[in-house]
């Protein structure tokens, strides 16, 4: 026979299975020195599961349901209200019933209850069902109290509770019920407190909602209400609602809403000093669960009560400083177009491959900013550049600064210390405009990757790990070679420079763009036009065509040669592989899946561009791309002559066209190199993974994924792994994929947001920043996963962000819209390239614009319109 009782004095953490998650919050609160809690007692999620074990047809039901998908709403109504009847219907056992109703007995038989719903898988730290659950207020007597407890064991199947399960993989069978029962509380007030701001996440801001009478009008919707905000027990912000309406007790049973009289109607709900005294008693439960808290209170005659806590599950993480100081954090993703959660092997590496420390958040990188925005010396140059890249960083920094009290401001005064090695160094002489220096740098690069590719053939166990340790300093070597850099600056700043003077002379916005279309060694944008000449090989053969609308299975390529013309489309795919195949969406993760391991990914885009495009499209786009840039320079030249001093304005002008076009293209050479050899590592370190797998130490070969570079090094040289910690890697990447990252982050938590400050576009325009010239109007396809892209010729694609993995579809579309995004990021350098209308950082543009609506982009000025 199982428990099917409990009083909270019995209860602790480990009970969370018996009792579920708002439970188990409830005896841990009623623990907490100086917390009232309203007395009551759990019935266990045994009692759940014999009432689910007489009823025959659920196993059936639930079979069913665990085939639905989530977006089958329909279907899910259904046998989900089936299953609630099933269980309603339940009689329950004269034994159960009398263990459930003997503490009424203690607490008072003809009290008023809250009967409350406590699933397994509710207010836990990975997932928040806040509200997924019945709740039934002001029970009265043991006959509705057990109706009440059918009710909340039938409400795990609401519509709602299912879907959410649908859509985040849990098994239906394993989240049981238990029901919790509390004597009612009669509020004056009673809201919700949240002990970081749920907003902008400040951990060190506490925010109160507070509404008359009970809670449950808040929490619904009913009413507004009062809002205060707290930090260091004063309150800094109010906003006094207008409350029409509070409920309260029915003397029937349950609850009425009561109008408010209008004397009473903007008076606050609390005091201040009540406020700041609730707000305390919510550190104090912060503390107690490590972590802060979403508390449900109510206010009686004798003071606070806590009804419920839970784990605010939506903030995002704090980068780990280790010390008390104040920290600036900048997104590293947003600058790599890549804003979605990594695993750790992925982090690790690529923190390893850093030129400066990051710090890990979330499943997401970031740079600590502080030390440069402290110092006047490096604020400036620190401001413009990251201004530059994305003007929301920079905006969002300058609002830190300007609040004067979170950055303390260092003297520059003083004797500088040198670095190591003596004098600081002269700055290096200007590089000469000299095609042959980029061909040099190319080559130096590819000539490493194949001796990579060579030498760790022969290297495995921990032999393996070191030598990809010891690779990652020849990486860091080529990436931050000196000359390189030199390079990419000088092709960055005579695009600055272009901009800038064809503006102040000619009154040209962002000429720049069209002279760097079509320019050598881009890397990127020739990947584009190399899958066009793919599709050239396959069109004229019928049958390799039809086969490619049908391919499900990795292994398409060796079923190729069968066909007319296979081999010739094997080889052309295959080729492109060779030297494209180790990109991928998110390529920065090395865990990702690449094209090499994944080639159907590329089916649809071929299919495409045979259906779109005439043979001989890439040369064709090449060069008009091509006559379009020389095009505009005459036309420039031509208008600079002319003006006073013309001549010299003319030829400065020319010589800074050619050093763009000589060196913008290599920009993107560095990532693609690092990227090749990430893919070399992968494979090495998958195949090492392999064998680990069939000698049992690891049961699958991607839970490397979940394990650091160091860890998997540890795992590789004792044969020991912690599976217990790879599991809640696995939990924990869940979680934070459902997080969006700040651009900007402080230690205190909050994401600081930034603006673009401009007045220059019309009403209702959605504002960016523009980074490729031209204006263009055409349907929107909102794209979220490049997989599920159908575009045909002049679409407009609106996505959150693209890293070089999108280029090919770049061939297809007229335009660009990105939420993320800046001046110089691949999205941008390959819109300018292909002649694509670009406008990047428009916040939440994949949910203001609809797919399928027309919209105009305005590339040149910076913003959308949606069109009627």
């Amino acid at each position: 026979m199982g428990c099917y009782v409990l009083s909270f004095q019995e209860i602790d953490q480990t009970w969370v299975a018996v009792v579920g998650g708002k439970g188990m919050h409830l005896a841990e609160l009623a623990r907490i020195a100086g917390i009232r809690v309203p007395v009551g007692f759990c019935v266990t999620t045994d009692a759940f599961q014999r009432i689910m074990a007489q009823a025959p047809s659920l196993d059936a039901q639930l079979d069913r349901l665990s085939r639905l998908k989530p977006d089958d709403r329909e279907a899910i109504r259904a046998l989900s209200a089936e299953i609630r009847r099933t269980l309603e219907a339940s009689a329950i056992p004269d034994d159960l019933a009398a263990a459930i109703t003997r503490p009424l007995a203690r607490l008072g038989e003809h009290a008023a209850y809250a009967v409350r719903s406590s699933a397994t898988a509710e207010d836990l730290p990975a997932a928040s069902f806040a509200g997924q659950q019945d709740t039934y207020l002001n029970v009265v007597g043991p006959a509705a109290i057990l109706q009440h407890v059918s009710r909340c064991w039938a409400s795990l199947f609401t519509e709602r509770a299912v879907t959410y399960r649908l859509r985040n993989g849990l098994d239906q069978r394993k989240v049981h019920m238990a029901v919790v029962v509390q004597r009612m509380v009669f509020p004056r007030a009673a809201g919700i407190l949240f002990t970081a701001d749920p907003v902008t996440g400040n951990r060190k801001v506490a925010s109160v909602e507070a509404s008359f009478g009970l809670g449950e009008a808040l929490v619904s919707g009913l009413v507004n209400a009062d809002v205060y905000k707290v930090r260091d027990g004063q309150v800094i912000a109010k906003t006094i609602a207008t409350k029409q309406l509070a409920i309260h007790a029915s003397p029937a049973g349950g609850t009425q809403a009561q109008a408010i009289a209008p004397e009473r109607r903007q008076q606050p709900a609390l005091t201040d000093a009540q406020v700041v005294r609730l707000a305390q008693l919510g550190r104090r439960i912060e503390a107690h669960f490590g972590r802060p808290q979403d508390i449900e209170w109510c206010l009686d005659d004798d003071g606070f009560q806590i009804v419920q806590s839970r784990p605010i599950t939506t903030l995002f993480p704090i980068p780990a400083a280790g010390d008390r100081e104040n920290h600036v954090y900048v997104s590293v993703g947003h600058g790599q177009m890549m804003t979605d959660a990594m695993k750790p092997l992925g982090i690790s590496v690529f923190q390893l491959t850093a030129a400066r420390p990051m710090y890990e958040a979330g499943g997401r990188l970031f740079v600590d900013v502080t030390l440069g925005l402290a110092s006047p010396a490096s604020r400036a140059g620190l401001l413009d550049v990251l201004g530059k890249g994305d003007p929301l960083i920079g905006d969002a920094l300058r609002t830190i600064l300007d609040r004067g009290d979170f950055i303390p401001s260092l003297s520059d005064e003083g004797p500088r210390a040198a670095p190591a090695g003596g004098a600081p160094p002269a700055p290096p002489a200007p590089i000469a405009t000299d095609p042959a220096i980029v061909t040099e740098l190319i080559e130096r690069s590819q000539a490493s990757i194949t001796a990579l590719r060579r030498d760790i053939q022969t290297k495995s166990g921990p032999a393996l790990l070191d030598f990809i340790l010891a690779d990652i300093v020849e990486l860091k070597r080529i990436l931050f070679d000196p000359q390189s850099r030199q390079v990419i600056m000088a092709g960055m700043e005579a695009t600055w420079w272009l901009n800038e003077q064809l503006r102040t002379w000619l009154g040209e916005k962002n000429a720049a763009d069209t002279l760097t279309q079509s320019v050598p060694h881009n890397v990127t944008s020739e990947m584009g036009l190399a899958l066009l000449d793919v599709a050239d090989v396959i069109r004229p053969h019928a049958d390799v065509v039809t086969f490619l609308r049908h391919v499900q299975d990795e292994g398409f390529l060796d079923e190729l040669p069968r066909l007319a013309g296979g081999r010739e489309a094997r080889d052309a795919i295959q080729a492109w592989l060779n030297t494209y195949g180790m990109r991928c969406v998110g390529e920065i993760d090395i865990t990702r899946p690449r094209w090499s391991e994944y080639p159907t990914t590329l089916v649809p885009m071929i299919l495409g561009n045979i259906e779109h495009f005439a043979p001989g499209a890439a040369k064709r786009r090449f060069e008009h791309g091509r006559r379009e840039a020389w095009q505009k320079e005459q036309e420039l030249l031509e208008r600079l002559r002319v003006l006073p001093d013309g001549e010299r304005k003319a030829e400065e002008v020319k010589r800074m066209i050619d050093r763009v076009r000589t060196f913008i293209g290599y920009r993107e050479y560095p990532k693609y190199g690092m990227i090749s050899r990430y893919f070399v590592y992968k494979r090495a370190l998958l195949a090492e993974a392999e064998r680990l797998v069939r000698t049992h130490v690891l049961r699958e070969q991607e839970d490397i994924f979940f394990l650091t570079f160091q860890e998997f090094h540890d795992v590789v040289r004792t044969h020991q792994v912690d599976d217990q910690l790879i599991r809640q890697r696995k939990d924990a990447f869940r979680l934070y994929q459902a997080l969006t990252p700040p651009r900007v982050l402080t230690s205190d938590g909050e994401a600081v947001a930034g603006s673009y400050r401009r007045e220059d576009f019309p009403a209702g325009a959605l504002v960016g920043l523009p980074v490729s010239a031209g204006t263009v109007e055409g349907r929107a396809r909102v794209i979220l996963d490049m997989a599920e892209a159908n575009l045909e010729p002049g679409d407009i694609l609106v996505t959150p962000h693209t890293d070089p993995s999108w280029t090919p579809l770049f061939v297809t579309i007229k335009g660009l819209v990105t939420e993320v995004g800046g001046l110089m990021t691949h999205g941008a350098v390959i819109a300018r390239e292909y002649g694509v209308a670009a406008v990047v950082g428009v916040e939440h543009a994949t949910r203001l614009i609809r797919d399928g609506q027309r919209i105009r982009v305005y590339g040149t000025d910076g913003y959308v319109e949606i069109l009627p």
